[in-house]
C-alpha cells in the first residue's frame, strides 16, 4: 500500500495543524502528500467514503515513485487521514505537515 509504504517512513510526532494559507505538503525524498481546502470533489474517492462523513473531506494528491494519485483527507485529531481512488488509505501526523512554499 502506497499510503502505508510512506506514512510509516514519516515520523511520529503529533503537533497542532499547521494554518492553511495554502497547500500542505508531506515529503519524503521524492515522494509527496499534498493536501488542499477545496472539498473533495473525486467521484472515486466519495465512493468509498461513508456517505454521511463525505463533506468533512477534501481535496488531496500525492507522488509515489513518480505516478500521481489522487486522494481525499480528513482531520481525524492529530493526522490526516487519506483515501485514494483506489481504496488505500493512510495516516499522516500534523507535524509532518509543512506549508508549501512553491506553489
Amino acid at each position: 500500500m502506497k499510503a502505508a509504504v510512506f506514512c510509516a517512513a514519516l515520523a511520529a510526532a503529533f503537533a497542532t495543524a499547521p494554518s492553511f494559507a495554502q497547500e500542505l505538503v508531506a515529503r519524503q525524498g521524492d515522494d509527496s502528500v499534498r493536501l488542499s481546502e477545496a472539498a473533495c470533489s473525486s467521484e472515486l474517492v466519495l465512493r468509498r467514503i461513508e456517505p454521511s462523513a463525505a463533506g468533512e473531506y477534501k481535496a488531496a494528491s500525492a507522488v509515489f515513485q513518480g505516478q500521481r494519485f489522487t486522494a481525499c483527507w480528513r482531520m481525524m485529531g492529530n493526522v490526516a487521514h487519506l483515501v485514494y481512488e483506489d481504496g488505500d488509505q493512510g495516516i499522516i501526523p500534523v507535524a509532518e505537515l509543512k506549508p508549501d512554499l512553491t506553489a
